[in-house]
């Protein structure tokens, strides 16, 4: 099985990619919104197709990327039953076994933080993700959306504790920099449930945090009512200049092909050595400057501003660097030549 623990750091939201090495048929666990390009770059690179967006419960700190992966991908949507969400495909119920080909989960009602969290386990129980039921070395709290202390004790206690020691644990959330744990380790070494502690210990505990009200609570939770559709078509800004793609790197690219349908619209920067440029003459029919990367922090003032900027080299490895150097300098319209000229060449 392909699996990848990915994070968003504004939410320090984990949005896990589960997939299988033969179909190639992938699922994302609590995607989020604005990382939505980021997973589909992910997907695409490693060859594979999403066919189900998962989320544990309706989040209050940031807004799921369910609807927006099934506008661009098809996928459906999978969510507890007893949440409601519009735009769900397949309404969950506790122990129903669900995935894609050649990855199977098990669903496991684990209310309390939320009266809709679910946990999903994998078919050895080797793995368990437990959005924010069981966090590493806490839990998520249990005073809004329908949230019990008691009814998480019960559901850690009972239903994820009983699940093997050597089971690893992935939460949708920490604010540590913590990022995997087990049963094991929870059970002994949890501060809100481990080492014993029985349900009056748990639940007076939840009852004196006091924390404060989420902050996009009022924002998040509608949202994640429509599986992450916007109310009014507001969908996350993409470049109109150009057919832009953004790899996984997170490097804006564009093709050869679009690439020489608008010579006339770009600057072509050339960012390879001078003996490189004797070496193929032929392409410096496209290129409008030619500055080496070497060179390029000192020369940054010598590329115009006046039009998008299409960074290239010989494979599209230095272009790339070329465009984050340019990025920091101001230039919001740029982007580097995917396969470089190698892949224009011998498509040629």
């Amino acid at each position: 099985m392909i699996f990848r623990q990915l994070f968003d750091s504004t939410s320090s939201t984990y949005t896990y990619l589960l997939a299988d090495e033969q179909s190639g048929e992938a699922l994302l666990i609590d995607p989020v919104f604005v990382q939505m390009q980021r997973d589909l770059a992910l997907i695409e690179e490693l060859g594979l197709t999403l066919r189900l967006a998962v989320d544990t419960h309706a989040h209050a700190d940031h807004v799921t990327a369910a609807w927006l992966l099934r506008r661009e991908t098809g996928c459906d949507i999978a969510s507890a039953r007893v949440i409601g969400a519009e735009h769900v495909t397949l309404p969950l119920d506790d122990e129903q076994i669900f995935g894609v080909q050649g990855v199977a989960l098990r669903a496991i009602a684990t209310a309390g933080h939320t009266n809709g969290c679910m946990s999903y386990i994998t078919a050895d129980q080797g793995m368990v993700f437990t959005g924010d039921t069981l966090m590493i070395r806490g839990c998520g709290r249990s005073d809004f959306q329908e949230g019990s202390a008691q009814r998480l004790y019960e559901s850690i206690s009972r239903r994820l504790f009983s699940l093997p020691d050597s089971c690893v644990v992935y939460p949708a959330h920490d604010y540590q920099g913590r990022n995997v744990s087990s049963i094991g380790e929870e059970k002994q070494f949890n501060a809100r449930v481990g080492a014993g502690a029985n349900e009056t210990d748990f639940v007076e505990y939840m009852h004196a945090m006091k924390l404060p009200h989420p902050k996009l609570i009022d924002e998040a939770v509608p949202a994640n009512l429509r599986s992450g559709a916007p109310e009014q078509e507001e969908l996350p800004p993409r470049p109109r200049w150009g057919d832009i793609r953004l790899t996984y790197a997170g490097i804006p690219e564009i093709d050869e092909e679009w690439l020489e349908q608008h010579l006339d619209s770009v600057t072509v920067l050339d960012v390879r050595l001078p003996e490189e440029v004797r070496d193929y003459p032929l392409a410096q029919a496209l290129v409008d400057v030619h500055i080496p990367l070497g060179e390029l922090r000192e020369r940054l003032s010598e590329v115009p501003r006046d039009k998008p900027v299409v960074a290239l080299c010989r494979s599209g490895r230095r272009s790339a660097l070329a465009v984050s150097m340019l990025q920091e300098a101001g230039h919001e319209q740029v982007a580097s030549l995917s396969r470089g000229l190698r892949g224009m060449l011998q498509d040629g």
